[in-house]
């Protein structure tokens, strides 16, 4: 091979590893930007639901289900009809509320959850009553609810 095509080639081999490295860099700044929006929206998720709990909070003083899971969890997926149900029914007398735990990470831990879903029971002044962890029926909830004295009335 001749001096010239020796050249070409190794002209042709740093192209190639400039280019390389273009893309990498791209790439690395295309995932940077978009772990910068994931993070800016995490927030914003963080952010509404502190305010829907202080809404909940600054409502009148009722007692109150907090159930944690995920929407993708067959249990939860169990549970959410029930909730569903009891919201309505039991509408101003009781607050139900349910957090995904998978979509705001960061609301597990301040309850202390282990496992999803997990109801937990607080009386109309913030006291924690009780917690469940798995499946609970609407009956077993509404028993619950009575076995603390808490007489609810079904306004639906």
């Amino acid at each position: 091979m001749n001096k010239a095509g020796k050249i070409v080639i190794v002209i042709v081999l740093i192209v190639a590893v400039a280019v390389v490295i273009i893309l990498k860099k791209e790439k690395s700044s295309s995932m940077a930007v978009e772990n910068s929006t994931r993070n800016i929206q995490d927030t914003a998720r963080a952010k509404k639901t502190e305010a829907q709990s202080a809404a909940i909070e600054q409502s009148e003083a009722l007692p109150r289900l907090v159930d944690l899971g995920a929407d993708k969890c067959i249990p939860c997926k169990m549970m959410a009809p029930i909730l569903e149900e009891l919201k309505i029914e039991y509408e101003g007398t009781l607050i139900i509320e349910f957090i995904d735990v998978w979509k705001n990470p960061d609301e597990a831990p301040k309850y202390g959850i282990k496992l999803i879903p997990t109801q937990i029971f607080y009386d109309a002044s913030g006291k924690e009553l009780f917690r469940h962890e798995g499946f609970f029926s609407k009956e077993d909830i509404l028993s619950k609810w009575k076995e603390f004295g808490v007489e609810l009335t079904k306004t639906k």
